[in-house]
């Protein structure tokens, strides 16, 4: 465990106590506490409403009075579920979290592609895609209209590209 400092969480003037908790969340989403899983759904649930990601992509659980460093392997949230939902923009992708955490795709949390998809749950938070959602995503995916060889899916009356055909001229000259 690393030094503890105090910091100034600033927005109440109030001085918190900043050090390592010893939480884990692994890439399928188990939270650990010095390396045991947490099993109480409900504590996971609780920490999670206070939990940050900093400038630098260090996450924290952050209270008026306390402050501590937690390891992320991959995302803090797996998306486990997807619906389509019909809307007066035409539909809504809504993704369930693996901790019962509801997110529509639009602007505010936009589909995002790595070398894995995310969708942005809240303030700089991502859930990782599981693979059946993905496959879920990719069965609802089309092609733009502006250009039929990038597929996309569409919410909250917005196109994401979610994937691009290789271009004929490019695999003819690779042959």
């Amino acid at each position: 465990m690393s030094e503890d400092k105090n910091i100034d969480l600033g927005a109440h003037g109030i001085l918190a106590v900043e050090e390592d908790f010893g939480i884990e969340i692994r890439k399928n989403g188990t939270w650990l506490h010095q390396g045991r899983p947490i099993r109480r759904m409900a504590l996971v649930k609780l920490f999670a409403t206070v939990l940050r990601i900093d400038e630098n992509g260090v996450y924290w659980l952050q209270t008026p009075v306390e402050c501590g460093r937690i390891a992320v392997e991959d995302k803090p949230f797996v998306a486990v579920e997807m619906q389509v939902k019909p809307s007066g923009n035409g539909q809504n992708l809504l993704f369930r979290t693996n901790l019962d955490e509801w997110v529509t795709v639009d602007a505010a949390h936009p589909l995002l592609f790595d070398d894995t998809p995310y969708v942005m749950v809240r303030d700089g938070l991502a859930a990782r895609l599981n693979r059946a959602t993905y496959y879920a995503l990719m069965d609802v995916a089309e092609p733009a209209a502006e250009d039929p060889r990038i597929y996309g899916v569409r919410s909250g009356g917005m196109f994401f590209p979610v994937a691009r055909l290789p271009d004929k001229d490019r695999e003819e000259q690779e042959e």
